[in-house]
């Protein structure tokens, strides 16, 4: 997911000027903004070209074969066809999704810690995380494989270290095994409707148009980061309750909201390629609407929505999880005028490790609740 990890920063209004006599010079304000507008134009037109001279040409020395292994950065290049295959599906990326369905069954309230209910829950994380968590993953980098090779050229899919064909390959056979895997879920289950499978089949459809064109969500940081937060919370929530329960409206709204959390999860990561985003024409919400904006739009979707929750929790009449809620939403406060809130580039990665343990438990208290 890259999503994913989101069409132009800013456009400029073309400029026509008046008729003027040849005899009297154009005011010399005028003579400014046309200026402007040509060198607008012409940063536009070179921005791939500057990236491609500021580009690295090889990967950054002293790579980590762990790093390779979960598919994050300073990975070491590798020639085996299969660590590569197992890097592009990022495995750093399914954890969420294997939360997510842990919560799921708790909020179905029907999970027994028996070994067909271990062995189901265990093959939905599967179809959750290495399967089309791994398609999600393996078909972004196949549509930014354009972009990758300007700015990041020692990828695997630039680089050439695997071929296209064995890239389209990859795709198929862990998109139909993660569908079959749904319907298989289903099949066990003793579903009348086959919901497991259409929501494997939604999911991957939304993995589809995130990454590529012409509608490409990623592009656009609202529709895109929330994409990313329904995708790594309300998904697989869904799967895992469908699996052992019911999925009923109130989870369904429950959970969408939470994804707004996951909007602002989301943004986090925007912050430390804003240059990249505006020179590539994706409108990320740092480029939108500015680092200071932007750091409030990401910390209030977080909090606002934890505390909506724990309001709800409390209306429905269980106060003990509401104040657990609230518990473990203060620590997150805390962590984002600590680091976040001070440079969000810089301590990024210290902000997430410390505050989203009691974000991901947040979730359980909300599952086992609404179990309950």
């Amino acid at each position: 997911m890259a999503t994913s990890h989101l069409l132009a920063a800013a456009s400029s209004t073309a400029f026509r000027p008046p008729l003027l006599s040849l005899r009297s010079p154009p005011p010399s304000s005028l003579r400014l903004n046309r200026r402007r507008n040509f060198q607008v134009v012409r940063s536009a037109k070179t921005d791939k070209e500057t990236a491609k001279v500021n580009a690295p040409e090889k990967a950054p020395a002293g790579g980590s074969s762990f790093n390779q292994l979960l598919g994050i950065k300073g990975a070491k290049q590798e020639n085996d066809i299969w660590k590569i295959r197992l890097q592009l599906t990022k495995p750093v990326t399914w954890p969420p999704l294997v939360w997510g369905v842990l919560c799921g069954a708790a909020a179905s309230g029907n999970f027994h810690w028996t070994v067909e209910d271990v062995a189901k829950s265990i093959v939905c994380m599967i179809m959750s995380g290495p399967c089309l968590t791994g398609y999600t993953q393996t078909i972004n980098d196949w549509y930014d494989r354009d972009i990758d090779a300007i700015n990041e050229p020692y990828r695997p899919i630039p680089s050439g270290a695997i071929s296209e064909n064995e890239v389209i390959t990859q795709i198929w056979v862990l998109l139909l095994a993660g569908l079959g895997l749904g319907a298989l879920l289903d099949v066990w289950a003793g579903h009348d409707f086959p919901i497991i499978f259409y929501l494997a089949v939604g999911g991957s459809l939304l993995s589809y148009i995130y990454s590529a064109p012409p509608l490409k969500l990623k592009q656009n940081g609202w529709i895109g980061n929330f994409a990313l937060g329904a995708s790594y919370i309300g998904l697989p929530w869904w799967a895992g309750q469908a699996l052992f329960g019911t999925l009923t409206p109130d989870i369904v709204v429950l959970t969408s909201l939470y994804s707004i959390a996951g909007l602002g999860i989301a943004i986090v990561n925007d912050f430390k390629s804003v240059e990249g985003d505006r020179a590539l024409g994706l409108q990320s919400l740092p480029v939108a609407f500015g680092m200071e904006t932007a750091k409030w739009i990401c910390v209030g979707a977080i909090d606002i929505t934890q505390l909506s929750v724990a309001g709800y929790l409390f209306s429905s009449g269980k106060p003990y999880y509401a104040l657990a809620l609230l518990g473990l939403t203060i620590p997150q406060v805390v962590f984002q005028f600590q680091y976040f809130l001070k440079d969000p580039v810089k301590y990024d990665v210290k902000y997430q490790a410390s505050a989203q343990p009691f974000f991901v438990l947040g979730l359980l208290v909300t599952a086992l609740a609404t179990s309950h």
